[in-house]
């Protein structure tokens, strides 16, 4: 997965585990009036640039947002993570808005995050149209106004605001003055006759070309839509004799060429272009005449990115998906500490190149995918379903036998006591593995600038900093290996390390449940909808079965069978998320009372699921019956159109339908055979493929 994907996925799943809460706080401001309305982070107001409007005529007004110091709202695309602010307005008769317009926007780094946005205050501009036909006299512009206002974290927030306006025959709008004023001319133009604006297409970037009639040197391009450029990515600038030329990496999810790219093409912070061009396939070769790229690493140096990276690992020791490793390795240094000097150093040193091996292998596989022209990141493994499943499999089981409900002796992570005592140096080599395995899913603080410079730099200093990022991983515990006295400091081993041990499966599960957000968004951003859910729940069944075999081994302690129990219930587990049958489903038309007369117009038989996320049954016959090989081939036999009546959530339509058949509610299956007078053929709730198929025999014949 990419720096910025992955990023945006920790950002976005921040925002989703926060926002229950935010919504409970978040308290709409304002009365209906103008303003300005004090919110978090914010002020929010409508404004004019005239009191009057005049009827047929025109009036600009807009929302101004002055934000405290570092905190930022979104442009129309947001970049990586967020949302533009919205307005709904309730108009009286006569009076139209039309669409929001946004000021030229600036590019707002975040870590490996790159938003799209305003700092500061910024206006956005909204012109009103009265009809000929209003009568003079005050009107009301109601408004209903929606933002997400961030810094490090992102808070949304709402306002009731609203103006009064004068109808007044032979009003003008007013000068082009304050925060309103300075936006509108700084809206994004046209571009002027004689520019011209291409785009080149190659197997990693897009390069942009505009013409001026001039010499540029320096650019920004903001894409309309999402997931076409790398945003975080450097823009490299190329002066032109008669304009400029941009090289941007394109978005790894970009994986056919978009027939043409919308967005504008900043030259300055007052001069932008509002540009469209057909996107043409090719390569371009760098230009000689490069300049600086539109944004730099903040002045980012190798030795400062080592810094970084150093201390950053050692940061993210506490991050939850490392700390309970850490934890426990902790433990059994206290609990050995009687041991002789000598072997306790030489495990923390086994333990530090178990983690120096794992982080050089990750970044050799990052450079044998950028060697083939992949984009891939910190946590790029994250981008496999499969290992998604695996580590959130292996830290769920690992998690409930930190919780008590059985006792794998720490011999799976910690390698504490028993585990160095048994399996030596080669437990502690694992556990600086497992170590870096469970921190490929965080960032720490001061690693998002360090890693980001890294994998934009030749192999050797790629392999640099992700040593020192290691070493900083490893630095903790080496350092106590080192000096076995500074373990005097700690408490004494005694019963509140049984519960603190405990204590340290909350950030554990914590992280599976991210884990299993992004295994379930992994699917529905790639399969159709609803798929998502299916998978997620897929997962949710093997850690079910891994949660049985927990029991099992807490049940009976050290026993072969429970052992054999646990097993082949964990085997069962991981073989129903990593096991993915092809689907050959047909493809299934949103229900519609205007879908189904076009299709029994058709001439073809139509078959209706009526259905829902909630009815268990409707699952059942889903997966057991309609998605059956059998079924699926006489559906294609005979043409059949199928239309999805899902009742999810409540539909008048849909509600009618199921009335017209004289059924309440699903799961409800009906065929209307090919004749445009044929009554409809109501099926049982509970079905079976010989049900389903004599009905499709009867009813297409």
């Amino acid at each position: 997965m990419t720096i910025r994907l992955r990023s945006a996925v920790l950002a976005l799943l921040c925002a989703l585990v926060a926002l229950p809460f935010a919504n409970a706080q978040m308290q709409e401001v304002g009365d209906g009036g103008p303003g300005p309305v004090k919110s978090q982070h914010l002020t929010a107001e409508l404004v004019s640039l005239a009191p009057a409007i005049a009827p047929g005529g025109t009036q600009q007004v807009g929302l101004v947002i002055t934000l405290e110091e570092k905190w930022h709202v979104y442009w129309l695309n947001a970049g990586d993570a967020g949302q533009p602010p919205k307005i709904t307005w309730t108009l009286p008769a006569g009076i139209t808005a039309g669409p929001m317009q946004f000021p030229i926007p600036s590019r707002l780094p975040n870590a490996t995050l790159m938003d799209y946005g305003y700092e500061d205050t910024v206006a956005f501009p909204v012109q009103l149209t009265a009809a000929a036909s209003v009568k003079p006299g005050p009107v009301h512009l109601d408004a209903q106004v929606h933002w997400l206002v961030c810094r490090e974290v992102c808070i949304p927030g709402k306002a009731h605001l609203g103006l009064t306006l004068n109808v007044t025959p032979g009003a003008t709008v007013g000068p082009m003055v304050g925060a309103l004023g300075q936006s509108i001319s700084l809206i994004p133009t046209p571009l002027p006759a004689g520019s011209t604006f291409s785009v080149k297409g190659g197997k990693t970037d897009l390069v942009l070309t505009l013409i001026t009639g001039k010499s540029e040197d320096d650019a920004e391009f903001y894409p309309a839509d999402q997931d076409q450029i790398v945003n975080a990515a450097e823009q490299d600038i190329t002066a032109l004799p008669n304009g400029v030329q941009l090289r941007i990496q394109r978005a790894p999810e970009l994986t056919k060429l978009p027939d043409q790219l919308h967005g504008v093409f900043k030259l300055n912070d007052k001069v932008a272009y509002e540009v469209t061009g057909p996107v043409t396939p090719g390569e371009v070769a760098e230009a000689p005449g490069k300049l600086k790229p539109a944004t730099a690493a903040s002045g980012v140096t190798t030795i400062t990115a080592i810094g970084l990276a150093f201390f950053g690992g050692i940061i993210l020791n506490l991050m939850p998906c490392v700390f309970p490793v850490l934890f426990l390795k902790g433990l059994a240094l206290v609990q050995s500490s009687g041991e002789e000097r000598s072997r306790l150093r030489s495990h923390g040193l086994v333990y530090t190149l178990g983690i120096l091996v794992s982080f050089w292998a990750i970044v050799g596989v990052l450079l044998i995918l950028r060697a083939g022209g992949s984009q891939a990141g910190w946590g790029f493994q994250l981008q496999s379903p499969t290992f998604i499943a695996l580590l959130a499999a292996g830290l769920f089981f690992f998690a409930l036998s930190l919780a008590g409900q059985f006792d794998l002796g720490l011999s799976l992570t910690s390698v504490g006591g028993d585990l160095a005592k048994k399996q030596g140096y080669t437990g502690s080599f694992f556990t600086g593995v497992l170590a870096t395995i469970v921190a490929t899913p965080c960032t720490a603080p001061l690693m998002g600038a360090a890693i980001g410079f890294a994998l934009a730099q030749p192999a050797g200093i790629t392999f640099a900093v992700f040593t020192a990022l290691g070493l900083g991983l490893a630095t903790p515990y080496l350092a106590l290996s080192f000096q076995p006295a500074w373990t005097r400091i700690l408490p004494r081993p005694g019963a509140w390390m049984e519960i603190l041990k405990q204590l340290t499966a909350v950030p554990l599960f914590a992280t599976v449940i991210w884990l299993v957000w992004v295994y379930g968004r992994l699917y529905s951003s790639t399969t159709a909808a609803g798929a998502g859910a299916d998978h997620l729940a897929l997962l949710l069944c093997t850690l079910l079965l891994l949660a049985v075999a927990g029991w099992a081994l807490g049940k009976w302690p050290a026993k072969a069978g429970s052992t054999l129990a646990a097993i082949l219930l964990a085997v069962a587990g991981l073989a129903i998320p990593l096991y993915q049958p092809k689907d050959t489903t047909l493809v299934w038309t949103p229900y519609t009372q205007a879908a189904l007369d076009q299709a029994r117009a058709s001439g073809n038989p139509v078959f209706i699921d009526f259905t829902a996320a909630w009815c268990l049954s409707c699952q059942v016959n889903e997966r057991a019956v309609l998605k059956s090989a059998d079924v699926q081939k006489q559906f294609s036999q005979h043409h059949v159109t199928l239309l999805r009546a899902d009742w999810t959530q409540y539909d008048a339509e849909i509600t009618k339908e199921l009335a017209s058949i004289n059924r309440s509610g699903v799961p409800t299956y009906v065929i209307y055979p090919a004749a445009k007078d044929s009554a409809a053929d109501v099926l049982p709730e509970l079905l079976t493929k010989d049900l389903v198929l004599t009905a499709l025999i009867k009813d297409t014949k």
